[in-house]
């Protein structure tokens, strides 16, 4: 079973400029589709929505700066995201902590054993939706170069 064409070009669309700002109606324009069938075939595909998955693998790209002293604005748009408001909601939706308590994680300073336990599931849930993509994008069909037998060469 192969994977949509179309689905892998977005994801990979998406991997090239994961730190830009991506709209649906960019992603439909620049495939020539209608937005409502990309976000259709999108959730159909992979069983979440375009901007759920933008969000998720920000939020994932984001955690490995934490490690670096990076302040969370910083953080924030380095990863795509226009303001520190939405990113800190979006990490809060995904993480089930704020980008505070996980920062405090990093830098093993205080922190409950029940933020512990979200920390580690909900990381594990992105690496399993990374995953999850990169296993669909390697079932991509294979694009047939169209030949033309000369017609010295037909029998």
């Amino acid at each position: 079973m192969h994977s949509n064409k179309l689905i892998c070009d977005i994801l990979d669309y998406i991997d090239n400029n994961i730190n830009k700002e991506i709209t649906v109606d960019e992603l439909a324009n620049l495939f020539f589709f209608n937005r409502y069938y990309v976000m259709k075939l999108f959730k159909k595909e992979l069983g979440i929505t375009i901007v759920n998955y933008l969000n998720s693998i920000r939020i994932y790209n984001s955690l490995k700066e934490y490690k670096h002293d990076n302040n969370i604005m910083w953080i924030a748009f380095n990863n795509g995201f226009n303001s520190l408001e939405y990113y800190s909601e979006t990490f809060k939706k995904i993480m089930q902590v704020s980008p505070r308590t996980y920062q405090n994680f990093v830098k093993r300073r205080t922190y409950s054993t029940s933020d512990l336990e979200k920390i580690i599931q909900n990381i594990t849930d992105l690496q399993i939706l990374r995953d999850y993509v990169n296993r669909y994008k390697r079932h991509r069909p294979v694009d047939k170069v169209k030949t033309k037998t000369l017609s010295i060469f037909k029998k």
